[in-house]
């Protein structure tokens, strides 16, 4: 039987590839009664991923299309969570640091969230953590742009002109896809634009990516893997794929 979480995402995809399937279908593919794919797929709706007719429902996302930040959220929470972890050992007291918008990053903004750091976080979700330490150790500044829907990542010219004006000690920088070839990606234009001016704007670069974000190319090109200073992953990436990233000289971290 599949969890809450493994059936969502076991179903998000399902409709990704096939475009429209029945309530049988996906009942027949999870293992679960027919009553627990409709209460899935209301939720699922309501999330905007899908649409729901008589029967069954239709994807509403494209290939290339990212998931909604709600369902990211979901899933391999706690692969997340030791990333974060390990990456908040990296980064000592005192330090500036640029933490990207994305689910891994949003993790490492609550694990950063009462260290003594000077921190610019580039989504209102990570934002919001940070600003929530008990402590009140963490010296937020905000830059402008504007909050991609759901996502809430701050993205365009101000939010540019921020990065561009201070310079940082590190930067926490989250991906859709990674690999030697494609270098970094992701989904959004105008996020990958934000993600280059951190990088720029810091003396050294820690990708976090889980294990899913090795299988992934999206569209938009961020960087190649040489400008990482070190990727930060969980113990589910393939050897081959760590592999390929340490022939690049890439450092990498799993946990």
């Amino acid at each position: 039987m599949t969890t809450s979480v493994d059936r969502l995402t076991l179903i998000t995809e399902a409709l990704r590839e096939a475009e429209r399937l029945s309530v049988a279908e996906l009942a027949e593919l999870t293992g679960c009664s027919e009553m627990t794919i409709r209460r899935d797929l209301e939720q699922l709706a309501e999330q905007g991923v899908l649409e729901r007719y008589r029967g069954g429902a239709r994807s509403l996302l494209l290939r290339g299309e990212e998931p909604p930040f709600g369902l990211r959220a979901r899933e391999g929470t706690e692969a997340k969570r030791r990333i974060a972890a390990e990456v908040a050992g990296m980064i000592a007291d005192g330090e500036s640091v640029v933490i990207d918008s994305g689910t891994t990053c949003l993790e490492v903004a609550k694990v950063l969230a009462e260290r003594r750091i000077t921190a610019m976080p580039l989504s209102l979700h990570a934002a919001n953590a940070l600003a929530g330490g008990a402590s009140g150790a963490v010296t937020l500044l905000l830059p402008g742009g504007e909050a991609r829907r759901g996502e809430l990542a701050l993205t365009g010219p101000l939010a540019e002109a921020s990065l561009a004006a201070l310079r940082f000690d590190t930067a926490v920088i989250g991906c859709c896809g990674i690999g030697p070839a494609d270098g970094l990606t992701a989904y959004d234009l105008a996020d990958a634009a934000v993600k280059r001016k951190a990088m720029s704007a810091a003396r050294r670069v820690i990708a976090v990516a889980d294990a899913t974000k090795f299988s992934r190319t999206a569209l938009a090109f961020v960087a190649p893997v040489t400008a990482l200073h070190a990727v930060v992953t969980d113990d589910g990436a393939a050897a081959a794929d760590v592999d390929a990233l340490r022939a690049a000289g890439v450092a990498v971290r799993q946990v």
